[in-house]
């Protein structure tokens, strides 16, 4: 995977994860071309196209758009389910995701992204054992804010 995108249905960038580099005038030209195309196309078309030397597949979950663009040989459908996945894993953690919970908890959301796909690949299929990073991820994060009590943190060092 190159790149994966979330967006609105009005266009608005929700989340952006790279997995290839590029300078940040190419990205965004790639996201307001990719968006643009995205939302012109009528919801019974195919969720599959080609684009310059890419091939893209996006998925529509109630008001959010995840895109993925992947090189030519790799698989649609498997793309597919790793959107699907990842939907999955944002909903068990939000408990019904919607765009709110993106934009309030990018964090969160970002840290979902990396505990599942690992340089545009699937590195954990298991939604159990990804769910259950992000548990001790929580508890690790809640455990330092505890452990500071409060103080600043140049006064702990």
């Amino acid at each position: 995977m190159q790149f994966m995108l979330l967006f609105s249905r009005q266009g608005k960038l929700r989340l952006q994860k790279w997995y290839v580099p590029l300078s940040d005038k190419e990205k965004k030209k790639i996201t307001r071309e990719l968006v643009q195309t995205i939302l012109a196309r009528k919801a019974k078309m195919c969720s599959f196209l080609e684009w310059r030397d890419l091939k893209i597949v996006y998925k529509r979950y109630a008001s959010l758009y995840f895109c993925c663009a992947i090189e030519e040989q790799d698989n649609e459908l498997i793309t597919l389910e790793i959107i699907h996945r990842y939907v999955e894993l944002l909903d068990k953690y939000f408990g019904s995701v919607c765009e709110l919970d993106i934009i309030f908890n990018f964090e969160k959301a970002y840290f979902i992204l990396d505990e599942f796909l690992l340089g545009g690949e699937a590195q954990e299929t298991s939604k159990k054992n990804v769910l259950k990073a992000i548990e001790q991820g929580d508890l690790l994060q809640e455990n330092q804010s505890a452990d500071w009590g409060g103080l600043p943190r140049d006064e702990l060092l």
